[in-house]
Parts: C-alpha cells; sequence; structure tokens
C-alpha cells in the first residue's frame, strides 16, 4: 500500500519535461485545481459551462458584504465540486477582502484522505494575469 501524502499528480498546466511529463504534489494538486476554479470564467469550458468562478472580474465590483456572501457562496459550491474527494467540503473556509485594487482571497481546507490542514491565499489585482 503506497503511502497517501506522496501520491504524484500531474502538474497543471500539463507540461513534460526532459525526464517525463511534470508532476506535482497532493497539496500543489488542490491548489493548482483551486487557481483553475477561481481564474476560470463561467460559460468558458464548453462541455462544462458552470465550471468556474470569474475572480477577475470582480476586482472591479463594489465593495459590499452582499457581494462578497454570493461570491462566497458561489465559490463554496464550485470548490466543494472540484475537490469532491480531495477535500472535505464540511472544512472548506473562505474568505473574501478587497484592498486598494486588489481582492485577497483565503481559502482553508482539510485534505481528506490524509487528514492534513492546509490554507491557501491569492491575489488578484487590477493588473493581473492570473
Amino acid at each position: 500500500m503506497s503511502d497517501l501524502s506522496t501520491t504524484q499528480y500531474l502538474k497543471f498546466p500539463f507540461s513534460v519535461g526532459s525526464d517525463g511529463p511534470k508532476n506535482s504534489s497532493r497539496s500543489e494538486h488542490v491548489y493548482q485545481q483551486i487557481e483553475q476554479v477561481l481564474f476560470t470564467s463561467p460559460k468558458e469550458r464548453v462541455f462544462r459551462p458552470e465550471f468556474g468562478v470569474g475572480i477577475r472580474r470582480l476586482v472591479f465590483e463594489p465593495n459590499n458584504a452582499v457581494l462578497w456572501n454570493i461570491t462566497q457562496k458561489q465559490l463554496s459550491t464550485s470548490l466543494a465540486d472540484a475537490l469532491h474527494g480531495e477535500v472535505d467540503p464540511r472544512t472548506l473556509n473562505i474568505d473574501i477582502k478587497s484592498e486598494q485594487g486588489k481582492l485577497i482571497i483565503l481559502i482553508s481546507y482539510r485534505l481528506a484522505a490524509i487528514n492534513k490542514q492546509e490554507s491557501q491565499s491569492f491575489i488578484v489585482a487590477e493588473n493581473s494575469n492570473g
């Protein structure tokens, strides 16, 4: 039986080095999945139009509690779906802040298979490209 904490995944975006396809660890894989959900706009994927949150569009939106509550719920639902099997959805905690032309997104969760708590932060600025 293999050690679940050392399981390797294909890196996203996919790339090939001199020794073959590049890999990422379980933690890196989850981070890459979260990035895909955050930065993919809804309807961008033809066969999964509901996938993604399109977080970049929110940089220019008004800073109000209603918008952040809706965004948190949408992000929570999207991440629970995308991370199914990797992350315990009951442990997803999302905090979104806006300051000086940028969004700061803090996401914490527990990796289900290895029972490890992790946190990731993402900063989306007016001039960021992802």
